[in-house]
Order: C-alpha cells, then structure tokens, then sequence
C-alpha cells in the first residue's frame, strides 16, 4: 500500500479577540486510509502572552498512513478554545484544511469560524461567557450542511508540516 508521513507542528494562532488560546484537533480520513501511527486526536497547552497577538503552542504532529488510494485524502479540524483567568473556557473557532498532497514543507494557515447565535445567546454570552456549539463536530469538515449556519469569522491557526510520499508510483497512485 501506499503511504503518507505527516510530520510538522501546531505552530500557534493569531487574530483572535483575546489571548489564553489553546487548540483541540483531530484528523478524518476516508475509508481507504488507515492510521499505522501517530494519534488521531489531540490538545495544545494554554498560551497567554502578556503582549502579543499570536499565541505559540509548537504542538507536533506526527502521522503516518497507509492508503489504497487518494480519495478521502486526510484534513485536520480544529477547536479553538479561549480559558480565562477563572479557568473557564470558551470556544473561539472551528476550522478544518486538507493535508497538502505533494511532498515536502508546507505552511498553511487555517480560517476559522464559530455560531452566530441568536441577539439573545449573542446578549448572554457577552454577560455570562459560553456560546452556541455544534452539536456535531462532524460539521466542522463535512459540508453536508455547514452552508446553512449563520456564522462569524474568528482567526487564524497556523501549522508548518512536512509530508513525505511513498510507494505511491509503485501502487499506480497518482497525486
């Protein structure tokens, strides 16, 4: 089978209201790939810089997949959560990008987006914290319904990865 090595880091976010950012992720794949190593899901430590807009996590990523063929490709989502100085958290953003597909380095910066909500949950969260959520993350990544929310756009997650390709000519795979 052919095979896919991911390997780069979380390198932080930026462009979000405040700072105390910390970011959850996973990544999905289609049913022709399966996972030979690495973890399929994770969690960044909180980053509160005192002066600057970008919050650093440098969380590496390390995956490697075996595949029958490129559809399914792998992404990556992303939670963005904000903990204040009570420990409380919020969410700032969802946000997903496919793994590029040719080898070599690549810096790429994810968007991201939470729930609008309505006046009355906007009023509440203002007063009280929290926000509307997905009640499936699913969403996130599929766009089987993700173009009917009402949604404002958030910052930005920034990732430096490395992907090696192998085997993929010996198989008939073509990228």
């Amino acid at each position: 089978m052919a095979e896919v090595h991911v390997i780069g880091q979380i390198v932080g976010a930026s462009g979000f209201p405040q700072s105390g950012l910390f970011c959850k992720w996973g990544v999905h794949c289609g049913g022709a790939w399966k996972i030979l190593s690495g973890s399929r899901e994770g969690q960044t430590q909180v980053d509160s810089p005192d002066s600057q807009d970008t919050s650093y996590f440098s969380h590496p990523i390390d995956l490697h997949f075996a595949t029958k063929g490129i559809q399914g490709w792998p992404r990556l989502h992303f939670q963005v959560w904000h903990q204040d100085s009570f420990g409380r958290n919020e969410l700032y953003g969802y946000g997903f990008v496919h793994l590029p597909t040719s080898p070599g380095t690549h810096e790429i910066d994810c968007h991201t987006w939470r729930p609008a909500g309505s006046f009355m949950e906007s009023v509440s969260q203002f007063f009280l914290g929290g926000g509307p959520h997905l009640k499936n993350p699913d969403l996130i990544y599929s766009g089987a319904d993700r173009y009917r929310l009402q949604t404002i756009a958030m910052g930005k997650v920034h990732l430096r990865i490395g992907i090696i390709l192998r085997n993929f000519d010996k198989f008939g795979i073509e990228c």
